[in-house]
């Protein structure tokens, strides 16, 4: 299996004129952050016009020449996996398999029964063992997710190969920057109708129904607004409550 020419998969073309908002949107499927703005955004593509196109950004890539110690580096070697088998289905399947896989994948990873449920309750003192046993859940996360959606179980052999990182790559070049320098952050990643991407917004629970509604209209005006910059909150990081 060959990756296919990256200057066509997954585009971010502007929006049409049709009524329908756009959403481009950058995940990792370890990431809890990037699940509760996927779930959020789900949400509101299921209440308003919106058709949500999903790209994959590999934090282990985005990382790669940061400082980090041996631990992390350790353990964010093992994000590789998911993410190319992501490229790989998209690229023997299609587009239309990447919502549905992620999905899948999330669900297994940040669900209440997921693998990732026990460290919401670790400690300081042991969130690095926890997270490490967790981690090496996710071969099996990944084949069952393919057998979820009724995708080949011979995808999830694509875990371990570099052959899609140049793939990878070319997603993060195609986050929109309105011709600025592209400083990628990390996931969530969204634009709006083909407007500079937004790192985030970053969520610590999933809204429903109204809720949601009002942070998509607030996102939707800022981001699209040409005088928009950035957004930050100062306060302590908050736990991602990834259930609703």
């Amino acid at each position: 299996m060959q990756p296919m020419d990256t200057t066509e998969t997954g585009g971010t073309r502007p929006a049409p004129d049709t009524g329908t908002d756009i959403v481009d949107f950058w995940f990792d499927p370890l990431c809890p952050w990037a699940w509760i703005t996927s779930r959020w955004i789900t949400e509101v593509a299921a209440l308003r016009p919106l058709t949500v196109r999903w790209h994959e950004m590999s934090l282990a890539l985005l990382n790669s020449g940061s400082e980090m110690s041996e631990e992390r580096r350790g353990m964010l070697a093992a994000y590789w996996g998911p993410i190319r088998v992501v490229a790989a289905a998209r690229h023997a399947h299609g587009d239309e398999v990447v919502g549905p896989l992620y999905t899948a994948l999330g669900s297994r990873l940040h669900a209440p029964d997921g693998i990732f449920s026990p460290v919401r309750d670790a400690t300081e003192d042991t969130w690095q063992q926890v997270m490490t046993e967790a981690m090496r859940g996710t071969g099996a996360v990944v084949e069952a997710a393919l057998r979820d959606i009724g995708l080949p179980a011979a995808l999830a052999g694509e875990a371990g190969s570099e052959r899609w990182d140049e793939t990878l790559r070319a997603s993060h070049a195609r986050v929109p920057s309105e011709g600025l320098r592209q400083e990628l952050i990390g996931v969530p990643a969204l634009s709006v109708n083909g407007h500079a991407a937004q790192f985030g917004p970053v969520l610590s629970e999933i809204p429903t129904g109204d809720r949601a509604l009002r942070i998509w209209d607030a996102l939707r005006t800022l981001s699209t607004d040409p005088g928009f910059f950035e957004l930050k909150q100062s306060t302590a990081r908050a736990e991602p409550r990834t259930i609703r």
